[in-house]
């Protein structure tokens, strides 16, 4: 049987740690260690977090940062400090199911080819009420995606957007000598997971496993969408999204490239497709009208729909967005 770590990550907010650890401690298959990493928490986090430790015999370690580190980079910290071959992401204001980790442990030990996997959750409000939808309703993760994930193909899916979320993933610890260290452009489960899929392979459990909080004090979340949301989004200010968008796939290309015969060359390719797009439309004019031209020729090459995170909604997003 495999080992697993638990890799939890807490910052202020004492009133649902205890929930979360209390879930960790009762699964059907307890981890072999847990360890905290706190980023600058001033509240009373990490007196519970050893009260209810001690008392429960969980192997566990705990990590103080004086000056946080930002959610990425705490997770970096986190699972460094681990020891288990399987290690489990969790976030402090989260509630597991009492088989999360017995389901995920399973699939790791019945696929030796199995290197991240994640689920869909329920997502509950701050009192822990179910809000009616799941983390894959608010992804809107279609089921041609989903399929291609579990066949092994989800290197394109993966490319145009992250649908694994970090609280519902596990993977090898083999994984971070890829991984590590995590780039600051990146949050750490894009990363892990994509990494994973160029050179390992990456599956979803469509159940829930864990009940995903959503409250004003998340660090990052998710939320049903809705047709306002999404007209939203796009006459959002483009602001520095696209730039963005190109920096970080800038450094995926050097990473893939860097790891030779790990990755097949034709997710290579298509990398550096998605690169030549993102760079493009963070060059685009402010001017509406002299985006009409570049947007449309892109439009005709179908790369809106090979690279882009939402498709060909990115092309009304390239041609109405203000500055």
């Amino acid at each position: 049987m495999v080992d697993s770590s638990v890799a939890l990550c807490t910052y202020n907010g004492a009133r649902y740690v205890e929930e979360q650890l209390r879930s960790i401690i009762s699964q059907s298959t307890r981890p072999a260690e847990l360890v905290v990493s706190d980023d600058g928490s001033t509240d009373h986090t990490i007196t519970e977090v050893h009260r209810v430790l001690i008392a429960s015999g969980l192997p566990y370690r705990v990590i103080e940062n004086r000056v946080a580190l930002g959610v990425s980079k705490n997770f970096e910290q986190a699972v460094l400090a681990t020891s288990g071959d399987i290690v489990v992401l969790c976030d402090q204001d989260d509630i597991w199911h009492p088989t999360r980790l017995e389901r995920a442990v399973a699939q790791f030990e019945a696929r030796p080819d199995l290197t991240l996997l994640f689920s869909d959750a329920r997502m509950v409000d701050a009192a822990g009420e179910p809000l009616g939808y799941s983390l894959f309703d608010a992804l809107e993760i279609s089921s041609a995606d989903r399929q291609a994930i579990h066949a092994g193909n989800g290197f394109s899916t993966l490319l145009r957007r992250n649908v694994a979320t970090g609280a519902t993933m596990a993977f090898r610890r083999s994984l971070l000598d890829v991984a590590a260290p995590f780039p600051v452009e990146w949050v750490h489960d894009e990363w892990l997971t994509i990494l994973a899929a160029a050179v390992g392979t990456v599956d979803l459990l469509e159940e829930p496993l864990i009940d995903y909080r959503q409250h004003r004090g998340n660090q990052i979340g998710a939320r049903e969408p809705s047709l306002s949301h999404k007209i939203r989004r796009v006459l959002q200010p483009r602001g520095d999204r696209n730039r963005d968008l190109a920096v970080r796939t800038g450094i995926l290309v050097e990473k893939l490239a860097s790891l030779g015969d790990a990755v097949k060359p034709a997710d290579l390719t298509a990398v550096r497709g998605k690169l030549r797009i993102e760079r493009m439309r963070a060059d685009l004019p402010e001017n509406r009208l002299a985006r009409i031209l570049p947007v449309l020729k892109e439009a005709r090459s179908g790369d809106y729909a090979r690279f882009t995170s939402q498709g060909n909604t990115e092309i009304l997003r390239d041609l109405f967005q203000p500055k």
